[in-house]
C-alpha cells in the first residue's frame, strides 16, 4: 500500500503540469545529479514541500535550512527511502553550506498570513528576510535557479532582482515568482463547477500573486465548458483570487495555505528540473521579468529549459471580462513591484 501511495504521488508530480503534453520522465539511474535547497524548511510550507521534494525522483541531494527546527526536519525527512541525499543546516552561519552547489532553491521562509491580514501586511517582515536569503544566494549559489514563494510575490521577486543586480549576478531567466497555486486552485474551482475531471483540466492563470492581481483566464481554459455562465466566471475568478483568504478564514487564525502551497511549490520546482534536464515542452505559469505588458514583471505562461526561462509566452486571446481585469490589475502590481524595488535598494 505504502509503495502504491508513494508511486501515485510521484507520478502526481511528473504529470501534474499546464502542459497537455505527456513527457518523458527519468528513472533515478539515468537522471543527473541535482541539488535542491529549501529555505525555510522548518515551516508551516516549508516541512510539506521537503517530504515532497524528497520524493522527487529528479532530486539527488536535498538541503533543507532554517533558523532553527532543521535538524529535525531532515532527521525526519532523511529515513524516507527514495533517491535523495538529505542534509540539515540551522542558523546564519550554515546558510552558504546550505546553499553551495544547488540546482534550484526554493524560499517559502517567512511569517504565515493570519486572519485579517493582507499580503502587503507580510510584507517589511518578509522583505527583510527575503533580501538577506537572495544576498547569500548570489554568493553561494549565483547560477541556481530561484522559486520565491515568500509573500508578497509581487514584492519579494522585485526584491531579488534588485539583490542580484548589485551583486553582479541577476539573470533574469533564473528568477521565478511561483504563482502555481492560484492556478492549481483555479483548475480545482473550474472542474468543479465544469464537471469535469480535475486531471484534465488546465486553466492559466496570469498577473501577479495577490488579490485582484490573479487573473485566471477561463476563456482558455481546457476542457473548454459551455455550460457556465457569465455570473459563474466571475465567481470562478473571485474565488481563485481569494482563495488564500478562504483557507485563512478557515483555519481561524491558526494557518494559511501550507499544505496546497507546499503541493504547488513541488509541482513548479519539478517543472524547473525537468527543464535543466532537457525534457521538452516543460510550461508553467510564473511571475518572472517580462515585456508582455508595460510592467517589468508579469505572471504568464513560460517554457522551461536547461537556462531556465526559455520562452515567454504572450496572453493569448481574452474575453471582454478578462481583459476588464487586466487594465484593474496593472496600477496595482506596478505599485507592488514599485514597493519592492525601493525597499532592496534602502541602504
Amino acid at each position: 500500500m505504502r509503495t502504491a501511495m508513494l508511486r501515485s504521488i510521484q507520478s502526481s508530480l511528473k504529470n501534474t503540469s499546464s502542459s497537455t503534453l505527456l513527457r518523458r520522465s527519468y528513472s533515478s539511474e539515468s537522471a543527473p545529479e541535482r541539488k535542491v535547497v529549501i529555505l525555510g524548511a522548518a515551516g508551516g510550507i516549508g516541512q510539506p514541500l521537503s517530504l515532497l521534494m524528497k520524493l522527487n525522483p529528479l532530486v539527488s541531494s536535498l538541503s533543507l535550512y532554517d533558523i532553527a527546527g532543521t535538524p529535525g526536519v531532515a532527521a525526519d525527512v532523511s529515513h524516507i527511502n527514495t533517491r535523495s541525499e538529505v542534509v540539515g543546516y540551522m542558523g546564519d552561519e550554515n546558510l552558504g553550506k546550505a546553499l553551495e552547489g544547488a540546482d534550484v532553491v526554493i524560499i517559502p521562509a517567512g511569517v504565515p498570513r493570519k486572519p485579517g491580514m493582507t499580503r502587503d501586511d507580510l510584507f517589511n517582515i518578509n522583505a527583510g528576510i527575503v533580501k538577506g536569503l537572495c544576498t547569500a544566494i548570489a554568493k553561494y549559489c549565483p547560477h541556481a535557479l530561484v522559486n520565491m514563494i515568500s509573500n508578497p510575490v509581487n514584492s519579494t521577486v522585485p526584491i531579488a532582482s534588485e539583490v542580484f543586480k548589485k551583486a553582479g549576478t541577476y539573470d533574469e531567466k533564473r528568477l521565478f515568482g511561483v504563482t502555481t497555486l492560484d492556478v492549481v486552485r483555479a483548475k480545482t474551482f473550474y472542474a468543479g463547477k465544469a464537471k469535469v475531471p480535475v486531471s484534465g483540466v488546465n486553466v492559466p492563470v496570469v498577473g501577479g500573486h495577490a488579490g485582484i492581481t490573479i487573473l485566471p483566464l477561463f476563456s482558455q481554459a481546457t476542457p473548454q465548458a459551455n455550460n457556465l455562465s457569465d455570473e459563474e466566471i466571475v465567481a470562478l475568478t473571485k474565488r481563485t483570487q481569494d482563495g488564500g483568504t478562504e483557507v485563512v478564514e478557515a483555519k481561524a487564525g491558526k494557518g494559511s495555505a501550507t499544505l496546497s502551497m507546499a503541493y504547488a511549490g513541488a509541482i513548479f520546482a519539478d517543472a524547473c528540473l525537468k527543464g535543466l534536464n532537457g525534457v521538452p515542452d516543460v510550461v508553467e505559469c510564473s511571475f518572472v521579468q517580462s515585456n508582455i505588458t508595460e510592467l517589468p514583471f508579469f505572471a504568464s505562461k513560460v517554457r522551461l529549459g536547461k537556462n531556465g526561462v526559455e520562452e515567454i509566452l504572450g496572453l493569448g486571446s481574452l474575453s471582454d471580462y478578462e481583459k476588464q481585469g487586466l487594465e484593474a490589475l496593472l496600477p496595482e502590481l506596478k505599485s507592488s513591484i514599485e514597493k519592492g524595488i525601493k525597499f532592496a535598494n534602502q541602504s
